[in-house]
């Protein structure tokens, strides 16, 4: 049985290192934290099977309200829940296709004849989709949660897994709930529906772009123009990127930005880059180059690099203590 630390390590690891084009993992994770919460048969060190039928339904109930148009309005302007702006979710599809005929209530839709086909939309892109990718993380299957039996129509929960979904149900679906809201906003054919709001969490906690821009020259000098993570030479495409991602640690430090091609900066995300890549940091950013950093950014941004080694020590020994994964390259990555 895993202990409920390493429950909520493998959560964080997923939201991080999963791959979520669309919001339906998070629905699924939502929908099976309200079906252990709403089952009497779980004990401490039980397994727990889940009907397919009724993840499908719990997801049709997530998405119901969703599929109504943003903002109340009677123009048909769904907020799209995938990066494909010429296409939206299948359950989205059918549940407005539903709404439109005047069914506005989930629980009329039980007693009418659309309940089975919409249903069964559900249930399809269900098996389709995240049921067997959920547990994929940096590109890996890892069947925490539960086992990968395809040929079965349930589910069946490892044990002790339903009964931390259980004692962790609010922070399970407010991670889940709050990964969805980022991910609508994060979708650019969204954001001129969403409006002035897809700035505001960037308002609030987002990083100064202009201490990107000062540090830009700079890390070119100190690495000679070339990637930090490949050593290609750079074009005019070379990114900064915070060597302890912003979404593990949401403050600028000077000495914890390298320069990067896009291609890297794109492929390494919010993943911690491998030991390798952090031993040439240490050298190059806090050993060779740390006054250098201090003298030319200190004006613009906190530069501390005793303070920039204690979070990077933090960050690699939470990565340790969880099994993470480590980005390397584009097409590898290395455990913690």
């Amino acid at each position: 049985m895993k202990t409920a630390i390493e429950f909520i390590a493998y959560i964080q690891r997923m939201l991080v290192e999963g791959d979520f084009t669309a919001t339906y993992k998070y629905a699924l994770l939502h929908a099976i934290a309200d079906v252990c919460v709403e089952s009497s048969s779980v004990t401490g060190n039980s397994k727990l099977p889940i009907q397919l039928d009724v993840l499908a339904d719990k997801m049709l109930r997530l998405y119901w309200n969703q599929a109504r148009p943003f903002g109340g309005s009677s123009q048909t302007m769904q907020l799209h829940q995938n990066s494909d702006s010429q296409k939206q979710i299948a359950i989205i599809t059918a549940v407005q296709s539903i709404q439109q005929t005047g069914l506005y209530n989930i629980n009329q839709l039980y007693k009418s004849p659309h309940y089975k086909t919409v249903h069964r939309v559900a249930k399809t892109a269900l098996k389709n989709g995240p049921l067997w990718r959920l547990q994929i993380l940096a590109k890996k299957e890892e069947c925490f949660l539960y086992p990968h039996d395809k040929s079965q129509n349930h589910i069946e929960l490892n044990a002790g897994i339903a009964g931390y979904f259980r004692e962790f149900y609010h922070l399970i679906t407010y991670l889940a709930r709050a990964a969805w809201i980022d991910k609508i906003i994060s979708f650019k054919h969204n954001q001129y529906l969403v409006g002035a709001q897809a700035n505001l969490p960037e308002f609030l906690f987002g990083q100064d772009r202009k201490a990107l821009a000062y540090a830009k020259p700079l890390l070119q000098e100190i690495q000679k123009n070339t990637c930090f993570y490949c050593g290609k030479k750079l074009d005019q495409h070379a990114e900064v990127d915070h060597f302890i991602p912003f979404a593990k640690y949401a403050f600028d430090l000077g000495h914890n930005f390298v320069l990067a091609d896009r291609t890297c900066n794109n492929s390494k995300r919010d993943y911690l880059a491998s030991y390798e890549h952090k031993y040439k940091w240490e050298e190059n950013n806090l050993a060779n180059h740390a006054n250098m950093i201090f003298e030319e950014l200190a004006s613009y941004v906190e530069c501390d690099k005793d303070k920039s080694m204690a979070v990077a020590d933090w960050a690699y020994q939470i990565a340790r203590n969880s099994a993470a994964n480590l980005w390397h390259s584009k097409s590898e990555f290395r455990l913690a």
